[in-house]
């Protein structure tokens, strides 16, 4: 079940600008098209952003802050009414854990 929808302000989400949606492993199933998909990593890693090979267009990635669950691009799911939903934009900027100053309140996964 969709709670809320985010829009992250990180060096990459910020670029591609989508909403999203946080759903859990189990609540994503691609039913065609895996085979098209192609992942992006970087920093620790932790993240896999899948991008469409033929458009480019990103559908979900896995999330490095809950490792456990999807954020899923809404502008991909058909009929998907934005507005029907809260919205935040979530602080993926200070979120890196590589930097001498990365946000110590940031309890998501960090590099040995």
């Amino acid at each position: 079940m969709i709670e809320e929808l985010t829009r992250c302000d990180c060096s990459l989400c910020r670029r591609k600008g989508a909403l999203m949606a946080k759903v859990p492993e189990s609540g994503l199933t691609v039913e065609a098209g895996e085979e098209n998909l192609t992942l992006y990593q970087w920093n620790t890693g932790v993240a896999r952003h899948w991008f469409c090979r033929t458009c480019g267009i990103y559908p979900f990635h896995r999330k490095r802050s809950a490792p456990d669950s999807y954020g899923v691009n809404v502008g991909c799911l058909e009929d998907f009414d934005v507005t029907a939903y809260p919205y935040r934009l979530a602080d993926g900027q200070t979120m890196s854990v590589r930097p001498p100053d990365a946000r110590p309140e940031w309890t998501g996964p960090r590099e040995e």
